[in-house]
């Protein structure tokens, strides 16, 4: 543990790439996400609370729950944290496979890093199995409980639901395009164990993932994913989410060009942590509502 908990939610940032990133996409969740920061604050959003007293206390509980290492919440964070820090890895790994395409004497680059949209399908579907894990470590149940997950689901909000919106727009439609639904799922099924294993976002989340071997796990990658592909393709319809739109609203908020798609996938991959950032707004808001229900 690095850090104290009221720590890390006082030093999320207000403003930023990610802030900013996420911010293009809060038509998806219109008036339901404010970027919310500081403990303190949180508290006092969550619980409406204003007596002084009351909010040291429902911190100091918050903060004992985090630090229970026999709950989940340090668990949940470093999932956030970790599939971030891996899938910038991959960016990097994107960035080297175009400029070996570009660059004949640097040919030999594309043969060392994962092809693009093999590498960002796998991409995608570790990280919503991410979201998966975090949940059942946030609420206290096994990792493999995708019907309990699925249950909430259709209840997300606020951060969580915006998570679940760039997930399918930054790293699935402006990557991979109208069809990534279908992209993903054919490379998933496609895939073999060993080229899981190779996979930097996989790798950096794999002592997580349910399914005991590489085998297992994949099973519960593919099992995960065509359990919430329907409500993906729900959410682009319903909220009417285009590669082009998505691309639009991004140019206003990053330097990068809209005729360079997979740079700016990879560039997304790099420079956005939408997972570390409105993971831990997830997990604040759970550790405190849980805090208030027991003092």
């Amino acid at each position: 543990m690095s850090k104290p908990i009221y720590e890390i939610v006082d030093d999320l940032p207000t403003t930023g790439l990610t802030v900013r990133a996420l911010k293009s996409l809060d038509f998806v969740v219109p008036g339901h996400w404010e970027n919310l920061v500081g403990f303190d604050n949180t508290i006092k959003a969550v619980t409406m609370e204003t007596d002084p007293a009351m909010i040291q206390a429902i911190g100091e509980r918050a903060v004992q729950l985090y630090n229970d290492k026999s709950q989940g919440y340090q668990k949940a964070l470093w999932l956030y944290n970790t599939v971030d820090s891996a899938s910038s890895a991959l960016g990097a790994a994107a960035l080297a496979n175009r400029v070996g395409q570009d660059i004949s004497f640097l040919g030999l680059l594309k043969h060392l890093a994962p092809k693009p949209e093999q590498a960002q399908s796998i991409d995608l579907a570790v990280k919503l199995v991410t979201e998966v894990v975090a949940f059942c470590q946030i609420n206290g149940i096994p990792g493999d409980s995708l019907g309990d997950f699925l249950a909430a689901l259709g209840d997300y909000g606020g951060e969580a639901l915006l998570r679940m919106a760039a997930l399918v727009s930054f790293d699935g439609l402006v990557p991979l395009g109208p069809s990534f639904i279908q992209k993903v799922g054919t490379y998933i099924n496609g895939l073999s164990p060993k080229e899981l294993e190779q996979n930097q976002t996989f790798k950096g989340v794999n002592e997580l993932i349910p399914g005991g071997n590489s085998e297992g796990k994949l099973n519960f990658i593919g099992q995960s994913f065509e359990s919430v592909k329907g409500w993906m393709g729900d959410l682009v319809t319903q909220n009417n989410l285009t590669q082009e739109g998505i691309v639009d609203r991004l140019v206003q908020v990053a330097d990068v060009s809209k005729d360079k798609l997979d740079y700016l996938g990879a560039f997304l991959d790099i420079a956005v942590k939408y997972y570390s950032h409105t993971g831990t707004q997830t997990l604040a808001r759970r550790l405190i509502e849980r805090a208030v229900a027991e003092i």
